[in-house]
């Protein structure tokens, strides 16, 4: 089957559950364990998670009550998400939410037995995570990210928004990025050559190499920016918005709030809705599901962000096409 065959919501994988495991209530405290590959003070994290929890909390779930929930604020240090994703496993939870494919990564690695459920995880199958989508043969499941082309849409909406554009870096970091970067590579080169787009491959692993790439790219007219899915860079938006902003670069990222920040345009799934999703996840597999019968499932709403000062600070005109598929226009 085709990865998109599976975008569709639960309720094909919720109607097969025997109505009496779904009403069956446990007569103990479950343990939902939680890894972050967030800072414990980002305010757009907190957002999500609290969707996460609102959301179990309407399926009988309550922090407190009858669920126990520890949660555990990695940043993107690798080395520290290992180390909190053995701390984690160690507590022995009925089950687990990792956020990120490093967070999942390092879940795998201490445990084929404890139910994880992932979210914005790009290639579960290449990660080797799952056997399939359809059919996750194991201890995990969740929800991915995108499909590989999402860098090739994101290089066609720069061009859109910057006509100018004549060459394009797409910046990650190998050591978070799936694939270490070649799992959209390939995407964004094809969509450069049909663009008539120079691709460059910009991998980056400070805020020290993020500088040299943009500012790079800002030394003669023409250059552009693509910031590729990678929990790295979302991280490290900010440095990527001012060096944009002072060397007259147009960049487009793949999550909102960099362009309500100051980015100049985002596309890309909506991270409050797939934190959503994961909590009748969460749900069946405390009432007895198992990981291997839930199919990895896709994101269904997408967003598109503008920020019109940016736009004009870059000396941009913004086409009626863009700003009339902008879900959020930034003013």
């Amino acid at each position: 089957m085709k990865r998109r065959d599976f975008i569709t919501l639960l309720g094909g994988a919720a109607v097969g559950w025997p109505l009496a495991a779904r009403a069956q209530q446990a007569d103990r405290v479950r343990r939902i364990g939680v890894l972050m590959a967030w800072g414990e003070n980002d305010p757009d994290a907190k957002a999500y998670l609290t969707g996460f929890t609102q959301g179990l909390a309407e399926l009988g779930w309550t922090d407190g009550r009858n669920v126990r929930m520890d949660i555990f604020w990695a940043g993107v240090n690798v080395d520290r998400i290992r180390m909190f994703a053995k701390e984690l496993v160690d507590l022995q939870p009925d089950v687990i939410l990792a956020y990120s494919t490093p967070v999942t990564a390092a879940l795998q690695r201490e445990t084929r037995t404890i139910p994880i459920v992932f979210v914005i995880v790009a290639d579960p199958v290449g990660d080797g995570f799952v056997a399939g989508l359809s059919r996750p043969g194991g201890n995990i499941t969740g929800f991915g990210y995108a499909e590989a082309a999402i860098t090739g849409k994101l290089l066609e909406l720069l061009t859109e928004i910057a006509p100018g554009v004549k060459r394009a870096a797409a910046m990650f970091n190998p050591d978070t990025a799936a694939g270490g970067g070649s799992y959209y590579l390939p995407a964004f080169e094809a969509a450069a050559r049909s663009l008539k787009v120079a691709p460059i491959a910009a991998p980056v692993h400070n805020d020290a190499e993020i500088e040299t790439v943009i500012t790079s790219l800002g030394r003669e007219p023409g250059g552009g920016l693509v910031q590729m899915p990678d929990n790295f860079m979302h991280v490290h938006s900010a440095p990527m918005i001012l060096l944009a902003a002072q060397n007259n670069v147009p960049a487009i990222y793949p999550w909102r709030e960099v362009a309500t920040a100051g980015g100049l345009l985002s596309y890309g799934p909506d991270f409050g809705d797939i934190f959503r999703r994961a909590a009748p996840y969460v749900d069946h597999i405390l009432r007895g599901a198992k990981p291997a019968d839930l199919p990895v499932q896709l994101p269904a709403k997408f967003e598109m962000a503008l920020n019109t000062k940016t736009a004009k600070a870059l000396g941009l005109t913004v086409p009626p096409s863009i700003l009339l598929r902008a879900d959020e226009v930034v003013e």
